[in-house]
């Protein structure tokens, strides 16, 4: 019962949180907000969450990966593939090695292993805390879009890493050669595991549903089950749970496809999964806040391991880690930036050098969040021979320092940074996107004229088909017409109007229909279906 009651708690408090993040007359990170009131709740209820690393693990990342594999933009993507790549990669690596360094030296209590462990999770990076940061400061859309796939190949790669890390520490050996081998098994059978779960499952959807029709609570649910699926198989064969979640996502883009539900299954299983992600990142910074203050009231025993007694050293630690990651991101991002440029010079003479501002932004947008305390809290509590893992306290201390540091910062300077700040011109993909309407508008005419001949055939009564298939075809036949080169600048105008309109007068049919049911004159069965239809026109006219 305690434990429901803490989930329960949790919830409450993730609500709350982005209200009072909305509230607020200045611009403030709702995650920043989840860590305050978590801290509060912490401090003031006798509330406590002891949490099991595996767990943690299993609950929390497999859903948000592959999230996050489903739903970026693959094209934008593969456009910026190289700049993602030497970003989560190449980034990620150096930081490893080279903050798994740095710390050590910083703190030599710290055993190398574990200081590796360290660097591998400070190493990911968060956008959904960048989005909160810059809510009232729009982020330009490829700056986003290669922030959303450094994040995606970056969390892999960072886990990845801190496995590697976590297994040195508790068998004391490592070997290059042998890791290397390992890193090649556990990637790869991960990443072909994640793909042949989506594919399978997605087929056997696609039977069920063609033989026995579709219910739309059972395609969420499947939707649900396989990320744990394929994280959990995964790390049966010893691989990489991670990476198969991340394939997993990534492979449910290309089954959707060929495989398409419902539009009520895609609706309802986009507002789940909405809820889920809203949910799961605010439950792990709520988390975050509510450990501080046992991590906090463990500062004077935790300092104790560096060496030192006064918890000062504790900050001056975060703050360095903080500074070092800082600078290796800039000169990365910097050097990453001048290789595409020198790249596309030799194709393109008149590309520009990089604003500074840009470079700035994007090194500030290195903000650690979820993935970051998610992996720190994986640390295992004890060695193989049983004895306490060495330095623990102070690695989950120091990582969520450098979470707290890097969203106040980010807050501050992120802001001032992408204020007017514009990307690389990007050609318009409007000419794209007429197209495909023109096409789509032209198919759906001759449908409608076969189904038309064939009604007229097999019933009669030509006239009354072609009345009614001369309807439709008639809004067909007038998207085309206002796609046209000269029409298409006073269409679009005379569209916003239309949508202007409307929304008017949704505005009214809301009010009226809310007067009927204060007056009782409809059924509860009638309310439902009107407001489900005035919330369809809703959205598709506000998207």
């Amino acid at each position: 019962m305690e434990s429901v009651s803490v989930v329960l708690f949790l919830l409450l408090a993730v609500v709350v949180s982005g209200a009072i993040s909305r509230m607020l007359p200045w611009s403030v990170p709702t995650p920043l907000v989840q860590i305050l009131l978590g801290g509060v709740i912490g401090l003031s209820t006798s509330y406590s969450v002891s949490l099991n690393p595996e767990l943690f693990l299993l609950l929390f990342l497999p859903p948000l990966l592959f999230l996050d594999g489903w739903r970026i933009p693959k094209d934008e993507l593969f456009k910026d593939v190289s700049t993602v790549v030497e970003l989560a990669l190449g980034l990620v690596l150096t930081t490893v090695i080279g903050m798994g360094l740095f710390i050590n030296w910083m703190i030599p209590a710290m055993p190398l292993a574990v200081a590796f462990a360290l660097a591998a999770v400070v190493s990911p990076t968060d956008p959904i805390a960048v989005s909160a940061i810059a809510a009232r400061v729009p982020i330009p859309k490829r700056m986003m879009h290669i922030l959303e796939g450094e994040l995606l190949l970056n969390d892999a790669s960072g886990l990845v890493c801190l496995r590697f890390a976590v297994a040195a520490a508790l068998t004391g050996t490592f070997s290059a050669g042998g890791a290397a081998l390992n890193f090649l098994w556990v990637a790869g059978m991960g990443l072909v595991i994640g793909v042949a779960v989506t594919v399978v499952v997605s087929r056997a959807k696609a039977w069920v549903t063609r033989g026995w029709g579709e219910d739309t609570g059972s395609q969420i649910l499947v939707s649900l089950l396989i990320p744990f699926g394929s994280y959990m198989l995964a790390e049966e064969f010893h691989a990489s749970g991670i990476l198969a979640a991340v394939a997993a996502g990534v492979t449910m883009t290309f089954a959707e496809i060929s495989r398409q539900a419902m539009a009520v299954t895609r609706m309802r299983r986009n507002s789940v999964w909405d809820t889920i992600q809203f949910t799961l990142n605010g439950i792990i910074f709520v988390l975050l806040g509510e450990q501080l203050p046992g991590i906090l009231a463990g500062a004077k025993r935790t300092v104790a391991v560096t060496g030192h007694t006064e918890p000062g050293w504790l900050a001056l630690y975060v703050v360095a880690i903080v500074l070092g990651l800082a600078a290796l991101r800039f000169t990365w991002v910097w050097l990453s930036f001048k290789l595409t440029i020198l790249r596309k010079r030799q194709a393109q003479a008149d590309v520009r050098s990089p604003n500074w501002r840009l470079v700035a932004a994007m090194s500030f947008a290195g903000v650690r969040g979820a993935i970051t305390l998610a992996g720190v809290l994986t640390l295992p509590l004890v060695l193989s021979d049983g004895t306490p893992f060495p330095a623990r306290d102070l690695a989950i201390f120091l990582a969520a320092g450098v979470i707290i540091v890097s969203l106040v910062l980010a807050s501050v300077a992120l802001p001032i940074l992408l204020k007017d700040l514009t990307m690389p011109s990007e050609p318009s993909k409007q000419a794209e996107e007429d197209a495909a309407r023109v096409s789509t508008a032209e198919a759906a005419i001759q449908a409608i004229e076969r189904h038309q001949h064939h009604l007229a055939e097999v019933h009669g009564d030509a006239d009354r088909y072609a009345t009614a298939g001369g309807r439709v075809m008639d809004l067909y036949r007038e998207r085309i017409e206002g796609l046209s080169e000269d029409e298409r600048d006073a269409v679009r105008a005379q569209e916003r109007l239309f949508r202007d309109f409307r929304l008017v007068g949704l505005k009214a049919e809301r009010s009226a229909l809310a007067e009927l049911i204060r007056s009782r004159r409809v059924g509860s069965e009638t309310i439902r279906k009107l407001t489900r239809e005035l919330d369809l026109s809703e959205a598709r006219l506000r998207g």
